[in-house]
């Protein structure tokens, strides 16, 4: 056996960009004892590939350079909902609970529905083996009354537990529906399930809080519970059967109720992105901003009855929230190294290269030109959403058809490694919980290892951010002066960013997108602006950032797109936004309208070339193709599986709104491979040929057309374009056109309007 050495050292910023005279702040751990090394680092190439330029990084003077202690950072995942109650809920002798479940790893270890517990004192309602149980605890004894059958995943039930002078009772009533679980209640199989004990201590007052989702321990949070709660309550009183009947019914006795938290109350125009839940009882328990690791809201309740999928038309429908045990928000970890930005640092991407013993590992952030301002003609966008929707994916070891994606065998590299022996690192959009629902989440505060220069994605190449580095080595390479900036920073200052610059360039990947991203880029473009679509599979998904913590992006992922999971059903409109989630094309704007080309396939076996076209040769294109006279063949060459087109490609097609002006320069038409095969929403019925050797729609096409008031857009329709720049010292054909392009667009000089 092979022993692959694991990263030792690790971190993460607290923001991804910064501008001069600001400060970033770096949260580093360690596995190993001593001091660490700190300096930040220019960074230009991030491929190690040698066929190409190399590994390129410098290093800066900065006042960050330096050594640092060695600690050891933990991560606590889990979402819950925490309520400090001030004592108003620390039942005695009399009380009782009641909770909506749908328990989704019922099965799963001890899970706490509510609970006001320290560990041996309190109250606590939840799962044991599956089984619902009442936790009652004096300090020394701990009292439990067990239900006699264990729950059944994916089904809601009217949960309750109650006690009175030691004796107790819990149960838990299905409440299906047609819709509302997994199984229909014609079936019969889910039961009720009940449980009574006496000589129950009285429990006793802890200094705890109350916690939904969750209990207390003594390092933090802990028996976490998979699955969702809806409307739960506690009452100073015992419950009869008549309260416990009406409870299952969805009414509720108003005696005696301390505490009744309404998830569907932050239910707004503006979506629930709240980290409030109210609490509809005489204190007022809200839980202001005690939301743990993001729970997941606008959710089907209970009382979904399938007939409203968008939760703003139905809020008392949506009460549910879904917890999950492996949710992370913020690893929260403290600060090691500041950088107070200088005002003389050039914006470029930089990291910060941290050294302990045998690892380097380097956390990348961007500088900006200073606000509001440009520091030159062209600007580089880095689609940092998309690399939040991949960060720390699990996609080869947890994905069983991922080798059948990637058309050979996957690779593995130590950072995989390390994602596998610390799930706490938390997950990517391409994961699925514990309990199997597909993560929606995805934060920046926490280590991302497979955010880094130098990492190699399974596909054996390069992905996401070091793809992206061979645009930034091919910039200096054919010394163009150009500013950076952030998906991030385009979600909050919109067209106003990009109007500061006569050229925008994409990465390689652009795949998840906001409404204020898209909406910035159709402002810019109709203003005159010129785009360069430097990859495929762009402009894709609709994401949203949390308004109130920009390190959290939403997806919901259903219905079409080639996705790794699907919301459930009613379940598609995001909760940070009021927005119905999935892909663009399906909410109206296919990449086509704006860029020229959309997503047509996506294969990791092997890139190949460009067959150029009539309009390669339209005089109209000519300031494009100078240099170029009598090429047949584009990009035979390169990095990126040794071709410019491949990986994921996208196609112009006026069906789904190239512009009818838009020139198609070149195409990858019939020399892709049967593992290219179509994507999944131009697929209605399966059926052979829907792959690269037979279907005419499985390639990578280059566009060119113009917009109003002088604007235009590049596209090349491949994310393996970048991969081919450097070839021959940046001096190839690829880079001929590229060059060609970019100068002409940082001209001022309105672009001459292409006619139908």
């Amino acid at each position: 056996m092979v022993h692959v050495p694991r990263p030792t050292v690790t971190g993460y910023a607290d923001r991804f960009s910064v501008a001069p005279g600001e400060t970033i702040e770096f949260k580093v751990s360690c596995d190993e004892p001593g001091e660490f090394r700190a300096e930040v680092v220019r960074l230009r190439n991030g491929d190690t590939n040698p066929a190409g330029p190399g590994f390129r990084e410098s290093v800066v003077d900065t006042p960050a350079t330096g050594s640092y202690p060695a600690r050891h950072q933990e991560i606590r995942t889990g979402s819950a909902v925490v309520v400090p109650d001030g004592g108003r809920l620390a039942l005695g002798g009399t009380g009782a609970v009641h909770v909506f479940v749908q328990p989704t790893t019922p099965a799963k270890g001890p899970q706490a529905f509510v609970s006001r517990w320290d560990g041996t004192g309190g109250w606590w309602l939840g799962l044991v083996d599956g089984r619902v149980t009442l936790r009652l605890g004096d300090g020394t004894t701990v009292h439990e009354t067990v239900a006699d059958a264990p729950l059944a995943p994916w089904i809601w039930y009217s949960v309750t537990a109650s006690w009175s002078d030691g004796a107790t009772v819990v149960t838990a009533t299905p409440t299906l529906t047609s819709a509302n679980s997994l199984w229909s209640p014609a079936v019969g199989l889910a039961a009720p399930t009940t449980g009574a004990d006496a000589g129950a201590p009285v429990p006793a007052q802890p200094d705890a809080d109350t916690v939904l989702a969750a209990s207390s321990g003594a390092a933090g949070l802990t028996d976490h519970y998979n699955g969702k709660l809806d409307s739960p309550a506690v009452y100073a009183h015992a419950l009869s059967d008549e309260d416990r009947a009406a409870l299952a019914r969805g009414e509720r006795p108003s005696a005696d109720l301390l505490a009744h938290w309404d998830f569907a109350a932050e239910i707004g125009r503006s979506g629930v992105p709240s980290d409030t839940y109210t609490d509809r009882g005489p204190h007022g328990l809200h839980g202001h901003g005690h939301g743990h690791n993001a729970p997941y809201r606008a959710m089907t309740g209970w009382n979904w009855t399938g007939e409203e999928e968008n939760y703003r038309h139905a809020p008392e429908q949506y009460g549910a929230v879904h917890f999950t045990d492996d949710a992370l928000d913020d690893a929260g970890w403290e600060t090691d190294v500041r950088l107070a930005v200088p005002d003389d640092l050039p914006s470029a991407v930089y990291a910060l290269r941290i050294t302990l013993g045998d690892t380097v590992d380097h956390i990348p952030f961007w500088v900006l030109p200073p606000r509001g301002t440009a520091t030159a003609k062209v600007l580089l966008l880095f689609p940092t959403a998309s690399y939040l929707a991949y960060a720390n994916d699990h996609i080869v070891p947890e994905v069983p058809v991922a080798q059948s994606i990637l058309g050979h065998t996957s690779v593995f590299a130590a950072p995989d490694l390390k994602l596998l022996e610390h799930p706490e690192y938390g997950l990517s959009t391409y994961d699925h919980h514990s309990d199997g629902s597909g993560v929606g989440h995805t934060s920046r505060l926490r280590p991302i290892l497979t955010m880094r220069p130098g990492h190699r994605h399974s596909t054996g190449s390069l992905w996401q951010f070091p793809a992206d580095l061979h645009l930034v080595d091919w910039l200096h390479g054919v010394g163009a002066e150009f500013d950076v900036a952030t998906d991030e920073d385009l979600d909050r200052e919109g067209a106003e960013l990009l109007g500061r610059y006569a050229v925008v360039l994409t990465g390689t990947h652009p795949e998840y997108y906001s409404a204020r991203m898209l909406d910035a880029w159709e402002t810019y473009l109709g203003a005159g602006g010129r785009g360069m679509y430097m990859g495929g599979n762009g402009f894709y998904w609709v994401s949203t950032f949390h308004p109130d913590k920009p390190h959290l992006m939403e997806v919901r992922k259903g219905e079409a797109g080639c996705r790794a999971w699907q919301a459930r059903p009613g379940e598609l409109h995001m909760a940070f936004s009021p927005e119905r989630g999935g892909i663009w094309r399906n909410r109206g704007r296919s990449p086509q309208k704006l860029f020229g080309v959309g997503f047509t396939t996506e294969g990791m076996d092997h890139s190949s070339a460009y067959d150029t076209l009539q309009d390669f040769a339209d005089p109209r294109a000519g300031f494009l193709t100078a240099g170029l006279d009598g090429t047949t063949v584009l990009g035979d060459h390169g990095l990126v599986g040794s071709g410019a087109a491949g990986h994921e490609c996208d196609r112009y097609d006026l069906t789904l709104g190239t512009p009818p002006n838009a020139l198609l320069l070149a195409t990858s038409a019939g020399r892709h491979s049967d593992n290219y095969p179509l994507v999944a929403e131009d697929i209605y019925f399966p059926f052979d040929g829907l792959g690269g050797t037979d279907n005419f729609q499985v390639r990578a096409d280059v566009v060119y057309l113009t917009t109003a008031n002088g604007g235009g857009v590049f596209s090349t329709g491949s994310i393996a374009w970048a991969g081919s720049l450097a070839t021959n010292g940046y001096d190839n054909d690829v880079s001929r056109l590229t060059r060609n392009v970019l100068e002409r667009f940082a001209d001022p000089e309105p672009l001459e309007p292409l006619d139908v």
